[in-house]
């Protein structure tokens, strides 16, 4: 037996299926699909400084940003809010958070002991080709440098580290490290303004790669502390660079090393 066609010629079955409301659980990927696409674009937005911190966001301009409904935008607030790119205010709205010094300093404080794990981990078990890459990303950002480019420079600082912590092998560290790094990214655009910090800072990851490529785990992990630590000295004194005191126990600890 056929089934009747309907007006449009098409099988009156299949017009039926054609209008049936999608099943809930396809209906829920749908839209956790949507929701996870609209996270993600807005959180790049914020990380490379096209919404700026303290920036007010608004349903209505990103559901046509993005050409998604409110629903999904919503969404993606609340796991923008866990990973502490933003936060909601009763009666006020959702904002890009503004990140204070001494948040960035404690932030700081914990990199740097991440920072010296990875490290450590990176000199004992870096395969060449993981050094090709991230020498690679080192070149440009020597490049970016040299032509006093802070946007390009401060993404291609991001995509440097976050190779390292993924090459490092710990997922929970990398999880911990990730929001961390974002939280921070937040106040170091401002850091990082300042091309006169730049050159100090590429020359820092250059030093960085030089002491995992040595394979001297102690070594590695220190150059990795000290330029998280670096980094917190200018949060704190503008782009004068002033070495850190770990930086220079470590310079002491392998010159004994060396005499003995």
């Amino acid at each position: 037996m056929t089934d009747r066609a309907g007006a449009n010629g098409r099988p009156a079955a299949l017009a039926a299926e054609s209008i049936r409301p999608p099943h809930p659980t396809i209906a829920l990927l749908r839209s956790a699909s949507l929701s996870s696409a609209a996270h993600h674009e807005i959180e790049r937005m914020i990380l490379e400084g096209e919404i700026k911190a303290g920036a007010k966001l608004t349903e209505a301009w990103l559901s046509e940003r993005l050409g998604v409904s409110r629903g999904p935008i919503r969404e993606a607030f609340r796991m923008l809010e866990q990973a502490g790119l933003v936060r909601q205010e009763k009666n006020r709205g959702v904002f890009v958070r503004e990140i204070p010094l001494e948040e960035a300093l404690e932030i700081f404080d914990l990199r740097a002991a991440m920072d010296e794990l990875v490290g450590r981990r990176l000199a004992e078990s870096i395969t060449p080709e993981q050094m090709k890459v991230v020498r690679a990303v080192v070149d440009k950002m020597d490049a970016a440098a040299r032509a006093g480019d802070a946007d390009s420079y401060h993404l291609l600082n991001l995509q440097f580290h976050d190779a390292l912590v993924e090459y490092a092998g710990n997922r929970k560290l990398a999880g911990v490290y990730r929001k961390l790094v974002k939280e921070l990214a937040l106040y170091r655009r401002r850091n990082l303004r300042d091309e006169a910090a730049l050159p100090h800072s590429a020359a820092e990851h250059r030093a960085i790669l030089k002491a995992i490529a040595s394979g001297n785990a102690e070594h590695a992990g220190g150059a990795m502390y000290d330029h998280v630590i670096e980094s917190k000295q200018r949060a704190l004194h503008g782009s004068a660079a002033k070495p850190p005191l770990r930086a220079k126990a470590s310079r002491a600890q392998s010159s004994r090393k060396a005499r003995g």
